[in-house]
């Protein structure tokens, strides 16, 4: 077995606080964290981490860039291979449902190196999704007034690293009201978005396919490109499945439900959002996506319905849903810079791996949130520009998440193979995805992030596009060489691949792969969260309100 196949993230079952008794003891460890995320909850996170600042902000920056058909085509691309992405990790996830992000999956099956380099690329990622947050803030607020607009940031800063430092409990329960708010708000969206299609507008006239005949691209092929980027940001969020998994009830049965049903929500909400943009804003819009401003096109489309206090309601929305993705990537960063600090060898300092006595990883939650000081760098280069370039480092950021869940995921189903089993046996698998999917994920987001920089090149070379587009990439390969040659000699751990291939690129034997620790056994609280299941589910007003919650 390869060194790095030992790697074990977060609380296994020896370390879980959450008892079979379906009580909650005393945790001996300071070191664990807690299961304290139901179904409903884990639900809503997903919904969360991806209906935020990318669609009701990112959709103006896209339709500026590549128009009302680019926007369309791209989101629909991302979209379908973000849906492949989130079923093979619901299946390593069900199997093995550990903290600390699918980091876990790539150390495991992958290799050492590989893994201390994606791991402290997510973390970035998260880290650097919270200052953009904080920054979209400001935006948000030059609606009502651009005097002293970082001291909206300010005021999300401390109350994001208040929220999280109480209970994982706490967080989840502010996710889920902020998501039930943001989800009405885009199914009231929804029923404007045609009436002003129709005719319900300031104009009074119809404006039907309009803006799609008149400019369906913009920038050619380097505008086109280019939404793949902010579409990659706004999907941003999906692969927090993982994260969540190490603190999530009975996940043999919740992760399966999460995965089969939240995606295809987002994804509707996402498409028919989407079209109705292109289909009322056009790419020309005054202040849509500028150096100093960025416009919602959701307040936009209020606005066209000729109330200003519609407009306002819906900026206001757009403000929590902001909170809500700080939230959301505090908390993420907070549990995967937890998770390298408690792997096997270690991956972070140990002092990220210290909890408070309600499971909080307050160190790693203090660094997560230190990062954030990034968002007041728009106070010199602008809050549209700022929030232009950390939205390029987020969205390549989450293409290599989801490359790195294809490679785990490739990588997992051989070595199960390989070891004599067979994929009937795990306890989540989708059959469909089996010869094609990991493939499929790996070649096509390698795609979108070769390409999506042409506009940095054409016509011009722009140096700080060039960069927030591909830095990320160097980041990757600068801390893979860091750890394969600078930090495991140091540890004294010699790689032990039998061929030369894969002693050089740190790669985990699959013959020896650890296909056993870590899967989760079902308790007694399991069970019974099962029987209450099965009860809600014979009477229909209940199984309606579990479907829509």
């Amino acid at each position: 077995m390869g060194e790095s196949s030992e790697a074990s993230y977060g609380a296994t079952d020896a370390q879980d606080p959450i008892k079979d008794t379906g009580t909650e003891s005393v945790i001996e460890s300071r070191n664990a964290l807690h299961r304290g995320l139901s179904s409903r909850q884990v639900s809503m996170i997903a919904i969360a981490g991806t209906i935020g600042t990318g669609l009701f902000l990112g959709t103006g920056r896209s339709l500026a860039a590549g128009g009302p058909a680019s926007m369309l085509i791209c989101y629909s691309i991302v979209g379908f291979i973000v849906y492949i992405t989130l079923l093979l990790l619901g299946e390593m996830a069900t199997q093995y449902p550990i903290a600390g992000s699918f980091t876990a999956y790539s150390s495991r099956f992958v290799g050492s190196s590989y893994s201390f380099a994606l791991g402290w690329n997510y973390w970035f990622n998260d880290a650097v999704s919270v200052a953009s947050d904080l920054t979209a803030a400001q935006l948000v607020l030059q609606f009502w007034t651009t005097s002293h607009t970082w001291a909206i940031s300010l005021a999300f800063w401390v109350f994001l690293v208040g929220v999280n430092s109480i209970h994982v409990r706490s967080y989840g329960e502010l996710e889920y009201w902020l998501s039930i708010l943001k989800v009405a708000t885009i199914v009231v969206f929804i029923i404007i978005g045609i009436l002003v299609n129709v005719g319900v507008n300031t104009d009074h006239h119809y404006i039907g396919g309009h803006y799609f005949r008149d400019a369906p691209f913009i920038g050619g092929f380097g505008g086109f490109a280019r939404v793949f980027v902010t579409a990659s940001f706004a999907y941003g969020g999906t692969e927090s499945l993982a994260i969540t998994a190490g603190e999530t009830k009975n996940p043999t049965k919740n992760i399966p439900r999460v995965v089969k049903f939240v995606f295809w929500r987002i994804l509707i909400f996402y498409i028919i959002s989407i079209l109705l943009i292109g289909l009322n804003v056009p790419h020309d819009y005054p202040n849509l996506s500028t150096r100093s401003a960025t416009t919602s096109p959701f307040t936009i489309v209020f606005k066209e319905v000729g109330s200003t206090t519609a407009a306002s309601f819906m900026n206001t929305v757009i403000l929590t849903s902001v909170l809500s993705a700080g939230n959301h990537a505090m908390f993420a960063g907070t549990r995967v810079l937890y998770g390298l600090s408690v792997s096997n060898p270690p991956q972070a300092p140990a002092i990220f791996s210290k909890t408070t006595s309600y499971g909080v990883p307050v160190f790693a939650l203090l660094a997560t949130s230190s990062i954030s000081i990034l968002c007041f760098g728009s106070s010199f280069i602008g809050s549209g520009q700022l929030w232009g370039w950390l939205q390029n480092i987020v969205g390549v950021s989450n293409q290599i998440a989801w490359l790195s869940i294809g490679l785990a995921s490739w990588r997992f189903r051989k070595a199960w193979l390989r070891q004599g089993r067979s994929l009937q046996d795990l306890k989540f698998h989708v059959s469909w995805t089996r010869i094609w999917g990991p493939p499929f994920v790996m070649i096509s987001v390698t795609v979108l992030i070769l390409v999506q920089g042409w506009s940095s090149f054409h016509p011009t070379f722009s140096a700080i596009d060039f960069v927030s587009l591909y830095i990320e990439i160097a980041v990757m390969v600068f801390m893979f060489a860091v750890w394969a040659f600078i930090v495991r000699p140091l540890t004294g751990r010699k790689a032990t691949q039998k061929h030369k291939l894969q002693r050089i690129f740190d790669l985990v034997e699959l013959e020896t792969a650890d296909l056993d620790s870590d899967q989760h056994h079902d308790g007694e609280a399991d069970k019974l969260d099962n029987e209450r299941h099965e009860q809600n589910q014979r009477i229909w007003w209940r199984r309606l309100f579990f479907f829509i919650a």
